[in-house]
This record gives structure tokens, C-alpha cells and sequence, in this order.
């Protein structure tokens, strides 16, 4: 979409809301009554809900008449107001295009000399509080769309971690993106661990579709152990429902993701069936790792692509292995990721190239 074209809308449209825009609302049925969401429409077809009482994360997301995420059982709950211990965070844990993990523990519930952990953390359930939300208004040619919030992961008298998020898009442009800033607040160091937990389900994941990524990977469940991670296995590719996937049988990888010269990672699904395909690209700088989840389980259908700081192998590991990052008092690291949607064949075959793709 451009400013000319925009220009030609001036006198066919009396809200800019027949084109795109944010509109926020609140949940008022079920387990998320009372959760503040905002819905973004791109103008393009693809159309997503952010859940602003859940750290500015993402659930449904949808593609002209395909789905692009996966939705738990659960779907959207609301926030909860106190750390998750165990594994309670899959109490509220709705799937969705992006579920954040961290900020400061990624990886299951553990416990040592320094505290106790539930699994990943607990910037999911905790509600953002809004900067500032910026419309597009293509009548003036202004085509691009924001939205601005702070989630506080606060103790006090202890770890103080401050995420600024920016979700953002522009009229016309089928794209998602996310900048984040995270920085300590507090007056001591601060372990610091995020990943971005991203749940790709039904029909854009299906069988034989394409799960692309290029990099070294390790199985979690090591080479004895696994099924789908291993050498000489297509586990790039769709399966169908699986049975031995029935309850918790999923499988993960730990991949070292490839970069391109600009230092930049590929990674997505693409579906030759529907002809269209979800990349997503983030900063090797930034995240170095990607996590390629895939649960196959009979009515639990989903493939989580998953750029972070760190695999998640949860905070003692990388205090021991000397990769967990201490953020000193006022530090600050950023962090960004695009998702975009294609369905130009030339724009496929180029994305496929970035992942290094082979039929």
C-alpha cells in the first residue's frame, strides 16, 4: 500500500477502521473474563489478538481464512498475580503466535542456593501497562500502527526486570513486529534469560509441510532416548497425529541457528498446500539459539519455533555452563523479531533460500 494509493481512499472511507488499526476491548466470558486485549488488523489478511493483561504477548493470529496458531485447551486466561511455582505456568498456558518465557528462567522448575524457579518463569501472566497506542490513518497517508506497554517482573528486595514492548505493523504489509527492551531496575545484578515461545498450529502446520531452519542441533532428549531428533529422520517435515505424542511424548531440538551475512536468522513453516508461508527473522546477537519444539498428539497439534538467549536448560545449568547473563543495575539489552506471511511465490522461494531449504 502506498501514499498515493492512500490518498485516493480520502473521500471512500469514513473511519480508518474499514482499512486496519488497533481496537482494544475486554474479555468478558470464561476463564479470561476481564483481560484486556487489543486486535490489529494489518489490512492484508492477517489479522492477530494481543493480550495486554498477558505481557503483550500473542494468542490468536489468523491468515485470510487460515489459522496460523496453535490454541491450547485453555485459550486466553487471565493474568495471575503471584510467581508460578512448579509447573503451574501451564495452568494459564494458552499456545498462541507467542507466549514469552523468562525473564529471568527458561527451562523447567528446578531449585538451588539461589531460589526456587516454576517452569519459565513468570513474564507470562503478568499484565502490561500501556504507553501508548499510535493509529494509522491512510486518509493522511499514515500507514503505520503501534502498541506500547511495560510488564515489571518485580520482587521487592530483589530481582527488578522491566520489559518495554513495541508491537508494530504498517497498513499493507502482512508483518508482525516485535522490540523489546529489557533492563534492571533494581540494585543488583539480575539473571536474565528470555525466549520467545512462538506455537504454530492447524491448518498452517499439517502434514508434510516444511519446517524450515538451518544450524548444529542437539535432541533434549538425547540420541538413546529420541524418536523424531535424530540423524537421518525427516524431522523437518509434518507428521500426522501421532499416538505415542498422547499426554507429554513431545520432542525438542537445541539448535545453534544458522546466520546470514548481514547476521541475521531465518526460520518458519511453509505450507506448499495452502500456499503460503509464516517466516520468522530475529538478530543472531541478539538470540543466538532457536528451540524447535513439535508435540504431534492427537487433538494437541502444534510446532513451536522458539528464538532465546538460551536453549531452555533453565537457570542452574547456565550458571554452571557460564552462559547465564547478569544484567547489572540499569543495564539494558534489546531485543527484535519479524513474522511475516507470504504468499508471493518469488517471496517463498526467497525465504526458503534464507533457511537453506532442500526439496
Amino acid at each position: 500500500m502506498d501514499n498515493g494509493r492512500a490518498k485516493d481512499w480520502a473521500e471512500k472511507i469514513s473511519n480508518p477502521i474499514q482499512v486496519g488499526g488497533i481496537e482494544t476491548a475486554v474479555l468478558d466470558n470464561g476463564a479470561g473474563r476481564g483481560t484486556r486485549i487489543a486486535w490489529i488488523n494489518t489490512g492484508t489478511g492477517l489479522r492477530y489478538k494481543v493480550v495486554i493483561d498477558r505481557g503483550l504477548d500473542i494468542a490468536d493470529a489468523q491468515y485470510n481464512a487460515h489459522n496460523l496458531a496453535w490454541i491450547s485447551h485453555l485459550g486466553v486466561t487471565a493474568p495471575s498475580l503471584r510467581p508460578y511455582r512448579g509447573i503451574e505456568w501451564l495452568h494459564g498456558f494458552g499456545g498462541g503466535l507467542l507466549t514469552t518465557c523468562g525473564l529471568d528462567h527458561i527451562g523447567g522448575p528446578e531449585s538451588d542456593a539461589t531460589g526456587e524457579r516454576g517452569l519459565h518463569s513468570q513474564y507470562s501472566g503478568i499484565p502490561a501497562t500501556i504507553e501508548s497506542i499510535i493509529q494509522p490513518d491512510p486518509t493522511t497517508g499514515q500507514l503505520d500502527m503501534q502498541i506500547t506497554g511495560v510488564i515489571k517482573q518485580s520482587q521487592p528486595l530483589g530481582t527488578q526486570l522491566t520489559l518495554r514492548r513495541t508491537i508494530s505493523g504498517r497498513l499493507g504489509e502482512a508483518a508482525i513486529r516485535i522490540d523489546d527492551e529489557v533492563v534492571n531496575t533494581g540494585n543488583t545484578p539480575a539473571p536474565h534469560m528470555l525466549l520467545y515461545h512462538m506455537n504454530l498450529g492447524w491448518p498452517l502446520v499439517d502434514e508434510d509441510v516444511d519446517i524450515c531452519w538451518q544450524g548444529s542441533w542437539t535432541s533434549r532428549e538425547g540420541s538413546e532416548k529420541a524418536k523424531i531428533f535424530k540423524e537421518g529422520l525427516p524431522f523437518k517435515k509434518g507428521k500426522p497425529p501421532l499416538e505415542e505424542h498422547i499426554g507429554g511424548g513431545e520432542e525438542a531440538a537445541f539448535i545453534d541457528i544458522a546466520a546470514d551475512a548481514d547476521g541475521r536468522c531465518h526460520c518458519g513453516i511453509y505450507n506448499h498446500h495452502l500456499g503460503i508461508a509464516l517466516a520468522i527473522e530475529f538478530k543472531k546477537s541478539q538470540l543466538p539459539w532457536m528451540t524447535n519444539w513439535q508435540h504431534w498428539g492427537p487433538g494437541e497439534y502444534v510446532v513451536g519455533l522458539e528464538p532465546g538467549t538460551h536453549p531452555p536448560i533453565g537457570q542452574s545449568k547456565a550458571r554452571r555452563d557460564g552462559s547465564l547473563i547478569l544484567l547489572q543495575p540499569n543495564e539494558r539489552r534489546h531485543y527484535g523479531i519479524t513474522i511475516r506471511i507470504h504468499d508471493n511465490p518469488d517471496d517463498i522461494a526467497h525465504f526458503l533460500a534464507q533457511t537453506g531449504y532442500r526439496r
